[in-house]
């Protein structure tokens, strides 16, 4: 274990090439690791937002929000069924406002809210909007107001929100009757009654599982559709697609990781059979070469995400707003701890060559 590591300190030029390759690949998995994030978030934040672990679509609706219409006698019958502890409604519509000084509407998402969730407070009063921080690219600031649609519908800004986009478009949460007065005047052929939603969010009594729930409300409420959160998240369009592609692509390229790593400690013990046959002569065991070498491949990789994720965070200071890009620490987290693992087995492909060499042979043909 100290030759290796006093390998690395008097010669680390030899190992640069390697750790070069994997800087470059760290820089690349959290760049598209951080674009899945960012995309992800933009389209499913108002799903995350919900403290509530279960939402209700319109039997009919196909998993769809926009489809969905739940009339208030079906409301009522959700809330009525035993295990419900709230049942609010939920409305979208997705049009453009208008914002002050601004010749280019801003892609806004209207959401009709009846209480609170983990990220935005109860509703404002009507004629009012709490608007996601993200639309301050778009010129939005507090105590502006945004003329909504075609049909112009007045919006006064009174506070921010995080991360509560839907479908790549920035949120305005607004109480319910600003909502349904907003979709009736600039969609007709969609409008609403009043009391309608498109969707119920429902919260468990203590002790009651969401699925168990999730089986009762469709059961008694044959109208409605009952999903968790996260089955409603993966049911939007697009999204387990952009995932799986996104996943695919990553995956890939801790791959090609792995492989960057095992070519590389291959190369390096055959350069050095000579050396390691005098260490085993001299009585290194084969265990001891093999931990010095997952040594080495564990300090490589560490130097590669430190140093790819200073270059990453460098870059994602330059590239321009439009590109949607979102660096947190769990992607750091899970990109560090992949690498790591890759190197420990791109590493342990050369263990079978460490355990065969021979020190007599291994010595003479030095």
């Amino acid at each position: 274990m100290k030759i290796a590591w006093k390998e690395l300190l008097r010669r680390p030029s030899r190992f640069l090439t390697a750790g070069g390759a994997l800087t470059l690949i760290v820089v690349l998995l959290l760049i598209l690791g951080g674009i899945l994030d960012a995309l992800t978030n933009a389209s499913t934040g108002l799903l995350r937002a919900q403290s509530a672990p279960l939402i209700a679509y319109g039997a009919d609706a196909r998993d769809s929000i926009v489809r969905s219409r739940i009339p208030v006698e079906v409301h009522d019958a959700i809330r009525d069924v035993n295990g419900v502890r709230e049942a609010s409604g939920l409305g979208v519509s997705l049009l453009g406002a208008t914002v002050p000084g601004r010749s280019e509407p801003a892609d806004v998402a209207i959401f009709g809210y009846e209480a609170a969730n983990a990220r935005v407070p109860a509703p404002p009063a009507p004629g009012e909007a709490y608007a996601d921080a993200s639309l301050q690219d778009d010129g939005v600031s507090i105590g502006q107001t945004l003329e909504v649609g075609a049909a112009a519908v007045p919006v006064e800004v009174v506070g921010f929100v995080e991360n509560t986009n839907y479908n790549l478009q920035g949120g305005l949460w607004v109480e319910a009757d600003t909502w349904r007065e907003i979709l009736n005047a600039n969609i007709p052929n969609a409008a609403v009654a009043p009391g309608t939603f498109q969707a119920v969010v429902i919260t468990p009594e203590e002790g009651i599982s969401p699925e168990q729930l999730a089986d009762r409300v469709d059961e008694q409420v044959p109208e409605v559709k009952a999903l968790t959160i996260d089955e409603a998240i993966t049911a939007l369009p697009g999204v387990s697609q952009q995932q799986s592609v996104f996943s695919a692509i990553i995956g890939t390229t801790f791959t090609v990781a792995g492989l960057v790593v095992a070519l590389f400690f291959a190369l390096i013990t055959i350069e050095r059979i000579g050396l390691l046959g005098v260490l085993k002569a001299i009585g290194a065991s084969s265990r001891t070469l093999a931990a010095g070498l997952t040594l080495q491949a564990v300090l490589i990789a560490a130097g590669a995400i430190v140093v790819g994720g200073l270059l990453t965070l460098g870059l994602a200071s330059v590239i321009p707003d439009a590109v949607p890009l979102t660096l947190g620490f769990g992607r750091f987290a899970f990109t560090a701890f992949g690498l790591v693992l890759t190197a420990l087995i791109g590493s342990a492909i050369s263990f079978r060559r460490i355990i065969r060499i021979d020190p007599a042979s291994a010595v003479g043909g030095a």
